[in-house]
């Protein structure tokens, strides 16, 4: 049977269609004339040349094939520099490749050229690097403020580094600067006040938001609808923290730096933003963003200089590395942040965190996690609660500027161990007190404040235990450690007498070399086992002439100055 022959398809048109393409067209080519005749007909340039009538036209076309010869070269060495270059970023590419393929593949650790460039230059999201460009500001500033958070001054403080600057010696001082005043209520606000300026003078401070520089006036003007103006922009106590500074420059009749430390999210950056009226610093919800050591100057007699944030230990408690460690700066040791909402849940009033959240009961902080998840939307696949992202936002509020809760200050104060008060009039001396004082309850009255009902009660964990490794803070030891070093010196001077005199009789009764070759074994034998005896004494006695600015704390200590007793 034959197939059926495929027509195949006509293209002829209509005539409406025809019509319409041929008007199409001659429109567009009316366009096009149209464009051509305003921009004019512009011919080619032609080389005039030289005339022949010109004088010195041997040397004119000699002068210009030079200069294209000369061109042609400079290009051409340009080629051969690039090619250079990208031939030196090969070859040490295929270097570190080559290397790092032999490291895997031998499992051993990197070579000593390697190691030391890494001492050199660790990385910028190390805590070492954070607690090297911590210890410079520390180093390099004449006055330092420790950053506190309003709603829990007494986690934000760092007894190791009160210790390392008040024990320092010179003219270092320290002053605190109770931030995010604006969080919690008035009366609380006055008690920290009240507690806080007997160890060490305190200035009440409130930073700007929504502080732009020429780079971000576009992105906030963007999103404008999204910004929450409810809140006061404006910054309070600048200018007490201002005048504080210049009169204790006129003290010491030089240029002073003064250094910013505190741990992640008190508002260290915001207070320089702040005090110089524009966006110098970068600042944000992340902690850790802060890296290195920078200077800002504010006048001719005074820098600032900003630091990274203090490096928890991990020693601390759940609730301390939740509220304290950097965890969003990708450093290693950060909490789960489950876990973290936990402690944090934990140490606040179960209806209140119902009422803020408007929230039904829960029996536990996975309840509350997944019911908060539902509310706000943050679903996965299928419609599962996205826990983990939720509880992440979460601690972003409660260490920003979000929530309003407040811890209460200790019933009963007592001293830390490392403050005396010697010390505490050394700190105070120079400074104004009185008009500081006058000057915060200005900034308290100006400033308008959540009420004690809307406002979540948190119980405080105490003082943060920080990490600072190396002994460069301290330039002078303090006067106990002295004594001890100096102690452990008389004892190795009175040891190595001992064992002088010792050889010297021995050489005397002793006559045959043979004989001298045994005493001096047994003498070597003797000096070995009085250096362990002395190592076991010393390290029953407790002494230690190394410097170190962690607090060894004893019982008595312990006892004394606890914290977590004073809340019921």
């Amino acid at each position: 049977m034959k197939r059926p022959r495929l027509r195949k398809a006509s293209k002829r048109l209509s005539c409406h269609k025809r019509y319409k393409i041929q008007k199409k067209i001659r429109e567009h080519h009316r366009k096009v004339r149209r464009e051509a005749k305003k921009r004019g007909r512009r011919k080619p340039k032609k080389d005039p040349s030289v005339p022949n009538a010109a004088p010195f036209k041997e040397a004119l076309l000699r002068e210009a094939e030079q200069r294209k010869q000369r061109l042609e070269e400079l290009k051409q060495k340009q080629k051969l520099d690039r090619q250079k270059e990208h031939e030196k970023k090969r070859k040490l590419d295929a270097k570190k490749n080559a290397a790092k393929i032999q490291e895997q593949t031998e499992g051993t650790e990197p070579s000593s050229k390697s190691e030391a460039n890494t001492k050199k230059v660790p990385h910028k999201k190390s805590k070492k690097s954070f607690n090297s460009e911590l210890e410079k500001v520390i180093e390099a500033s004449d006055v330092v403020l420790e950053v506190l958070d309003a709603r829990d001054p007494m986690g934000c403080r760092c007894p190791q580094l009160e210790q390392a600057i008040t024990c320092s010696g010179g003219d270092k001082k320290l002053l605190l600067v109770l931030n995010k005043i604006d969080l919690v209520p008035k009366e609380n606000l006055e008690k920290w006040l009240n507690c806080l300026k007997k160890e060490f003078p305190t200035v009440a401070f409130k930073s700007s938001t929504l502080m732009t520089d020429r780079t971000t006036q576009q992105h906030f003007s963007r999103k404008r609808a999204r910004v929450d103006l409810s809140r006061n922009t404006e910054c309070f106590g600048s200018e007490c923290l201002l005048k504080l500074l210049q009169e204790h420059c006129k003290t010491q009749n030089k240029a002073i730096q003064v250094g910013l430390v505190g741990f992640p999210n008190v508002g260290k950056s915001s207070i320089i933003n702040s005090i110089k009226r524009d966006r110098v610093c970068n600042v944000g919800t992340a902690r850790g963003l802060t890296k290195c050591m920078q200077v800002v100057r504010i006048d001719k007699q005074m820098k600032m200089l900003d630091s990274p944030s203090i490096v928890a230990d991990p020693a601390n408690s759940t609730l301390t590395l939740a509220l304290r460690s950097i965890i969003d700066a990708g450093v290693s040791g950060s909490v789960d942040m489950v876990e973290a909402m936990d402690a944090v849940l934990n140490h606040c009033s179960k209806q209140q965190v119902m009422m803020f959240y408007s929230i039904p009961d829960f029996r536990n902080t996975e309840e509350f996690l997944t019911l908060l998840a539902q509310k706000r939307g943050m679903l996965k696949k299928g419609g599962v609660p996205d826990i983990e992202n939720i509880a992440k936002l979460l601690l972003c509020d409660w260490t920003g500027a979000k929530i309003s809760y407040h811890s209460q200050p200790p019933g009963s104060q007592m001293l830390p161990p490392y403050l005396t008060e010697d010390k505490i009039a050394e700190m105070q001396k120079g400074f104004n007190l009185k008009k500081l004082e006058e000057e915060n309850n200005a900034t308290v009255q100006a400033l308008k404040y959540p009420s004690p009902a809307s406002s979540i009660v948190f119980q405080s964990a105490g003082m943060t235990n920080g990490k600072i490794e190396e002994n460069k803070v301290v330039g002078e030891a303090s006067q106990w450690e002295t004594l001890e070093t100096s102690r452990e010196e008389e004892e190795e001077d009175f040891m190595e007498t001992d064992d002088q005199d010792s050889m010297e009789e021995e050489e005397k009764d002793v006559k045959e070399e043979s004989k001298i070759r045994m005493t001096r074994k047994a003498e070597l034998g003797k000096q070995q086992t009085r250096r362990v005896t002395a190592e076991n004494k010393l390290a029953e006695s407790g002494c230690d002439s190394s410097l170190s600015f962690s607090l060894d704390k004893t019982a008595d200590e312990d006892d004394a100055y606890d914290f977590n007793t004073d809340y019921v």
